[in-house]
């Protein structure tokens, strides 16, 4: 009886074996990329994932990715509340024929900020930012360059909005382009802004969307600001606009 006993406890503990599955690991609100990473890391600050890809699914939603030094880490598809930040290093993100960072988050309540990337377009990317979803994203010190189509791309469902700050657009075929989705009313923010030789246009805008520009400068382009459709593109402080077109209204400052 007892030897009966043992053997079917055993083939219990089998058994119990093959159906367990461990659970899954818990993802961080801080994670951490290097250039001499491993994606098969956990992406912790001693155990750096390589790429941003590789970071965004061990990271929790309103989480944070950083850079621990100056590297090339990737193109990334967004789709979750997330910040990405390289404060006092350089992000790079190089990519050809494609987008360089894609924001699509469902239901368009997201919010991202993008901080102290270099996005380099080579000439035959895409959008160096493409919006397809959220509700908020922020791009502060960050540097988007080289891309055919566009730097910055919002094409959302309504309310989403670009904030972008302290940065430079250069060097695309269009600059800022907002038109929203099926007609929706986006907007764009550029504050301390410079975009520059972009090969299109600085601004392209299509109603309802708006705009508002604020100690920024667009130059270097035929058409600085191409707005129709019933767009509104706000000038407030102190801009520089060389090339053709023109805000819709200006608001001295007091």
């Amino acid at each position: 009886m007892n030897k009966i006993n043992l053997l079917t406890l055993s083939f219990l503990i089998g058994i119990a074996g093959l159906v367990y599955t461990a659970p899954a690991q818990a993802q961080a609100t801080r994670t951490w990329v290097s250039g001499v990473g491993d994606d098969a890391n956990p992406c912790s600050r001693t155990a750096p994932c390589k790429t941003f890809a590789g970071a965004i699914s061990k990271t929790a939603a309103s989480g944070e990715i950083n850079c621990l030094d100056d590297a090339g880490y990737g193109g990334v598809t967004i789709t979750k509340s997330i910040a990405l930040i390289c404060r006092g290093k350089v992000g790079g993100v190089l990519v050809s024929g494609t987008n360089a960072i894609i924001v699509n988050i469902a239901g368009s309540t997201g919010k991202v900020i993008i901080e102290g990337l270099d996005l380099q377009g080579i000439g035959t990317g895409l959008s160096g930012i493409a919006i397809l979803s959220a509700s908020q994203v922020f791009v502060r010190n960050t540097t988007i360059q080289g891309f055919a189509t566009n730097g910055i791309r919002v094409n959302g469902p309504a309310g989403a909005r670009v904030f972008v700050s302290d940065s430079e657009i250069i060097l695309n075929g269009i600059g800022v382009n907002v038109q929203g989705a099926s007609g929706a009313n986006n907007a764009a923010i550029l504050e301390r802004t410079i975009v520059e030789t972009n090969s299109t246009s600085a601004l392209k805008i299509v109603g309802p969307a708006t705009a508002i520009l604020n100690n920024s400068t667009l130059s270097g382009s035929v058409t600085a600001i191409d707005a129709t459709g019933g767009a509104v593109v706000t000038s407030y402080g102190n801009n520089v606009i060389r090339g053709s077109g023109l805000p819709t209204q200006t608001i001295p400052t007091l």
